[in-house]
């Protein structure tokens, strides 16, 4: 099959798309041929050799994936060949950038059926981090508020989204480029970044405050002055500290995405019920991966991008 790897770390050169072996499925495993793959910031942190998780060289990248299951390993029961599934892969093994990749049975749920199944691989691990974000770390409840620090990006449509669902009231900062995307996804204000002091704009306490974007510690923690005393600052960027206010009651909880089925479950049953939208910006054939990668590194990828392998 075909598939993309590097075998050492380093720029977007080092990937390469190869001919490699059909993986075999062990017990409790199944085979996907892929459908979709989605690129994800994460892939070229590992690429690049300064994102910390353990992997064997030479890897293939990619942790989301969805496509059909086309063999079974021992053991595996509640799915078949033909079946449509989506699912969020362990980072540390091969991933789906790839014609075909073995994967836990548990870590698969049905696939959405509202839309293209290419597109499904755009909503695992973005949607399952504004979960975890929203509602296991913040805890947000119906007639909170809740201020999203990057809404513009993939992760951040989703909590707009679902936090809009929940019934909190939404503030969320975006660029130009995605302001009316973010206020169509529910956002009650949206702050302009680029022109307006978001210290300014949030005059009145939020209860929880999501950081998705890129902040320094100084800024942070100013913005975390507009938490009420007992609400909770979240953040998925663990590079800066995120801030607490113990004095104040004000906790501090950084985000490290965990698999959870069952939740992914519950997000393709909100697709299929309309009731959560998945936004792809293009599709990529799975020989441009390498150019993607360059691009990302340059800044110039915006949105979520879905890595498509040959038809069959």
């Amino acid at each position: 099959m075909k598939a993309v790897r590097f075998h050492e770390t380093g720029a977007a050169d080092v990937l390469r798309y190869e001919d490699v072996e059909l993986p075999v499925p062990g017990a409790g495993e199944v085979r996907v041929r892929v459908a979709g793959s989605a690129y994800n910031p994460a892939d070229g942190g590992m690429r690049g050799g300064f994102l910390p998780i353990p992997i064997t060289l030479p890897h293939t990248p990619g942790y989301d994936v969805s496509g059909t299951v086309d063999a079974v390993g021992e053991g595996v029961t509640g799915l078949a060949a033909g079946d449509a599934v989506v699912g969020f892969l362990p980072m540390t093994a091969d991933g789906s950038a790839a014609e075909y990749v073995v994967a836990p049975a548990e870590a698969l749920v049905p696939a959405p059926t509202r839309i293209p199944l290419a597109d499904a691989a755009g909503l695992p691990s973005v949607g399952l981090t504004a979960w975890q974000a929203l509602f296991e770390a913040g805890r947000l409840e119906a007639g909170q508020r809740v201020l999203i620090n990057g809404a513009g990006g993939p992760v951040g449509g989703y909590a707009v989204q679902l936090a809009h669902r929940a019934g909190a009231h939404v503030i969320a900062t975006a660029s130009p480029r995605s302001a009316d995307a973010v206020r169509a996804a529910g956002a009650d204000e949206v702050v302009d970044h680029t022109t307006t002091s978001l210290l300014d704009a949030v005059t009145e306490p939020v209860d929880v405050l999501l950081n998705l974007a890129p902040v320094t510690e100084e800024g942070f923690a100013a913005l975390a002055t507009r938490v009420r005393d007992g609400g909770v600052v979240v953040s998925t960027t663990p590079r800066v500290p995120t801030p607490e206010d113990p004095a104040r009651g004000v906790r501090a909880v950084t985000v490290y995405l965990h698999p959870d089925a069952d939740v992914l479950r519950r997000l393709v049953g909100l697709v299929d019920d309309g009731a959560l939208t998945v936004t792809i910006a293009r599709r990529v054939p799975l020989a441009e991966l390498p150019a993607l990668h360059a691009e990302a590194d340059a800044g110039r990828v915006h949105g979520k991008v879905v890595v498509v392998p040959p038809a069959a």
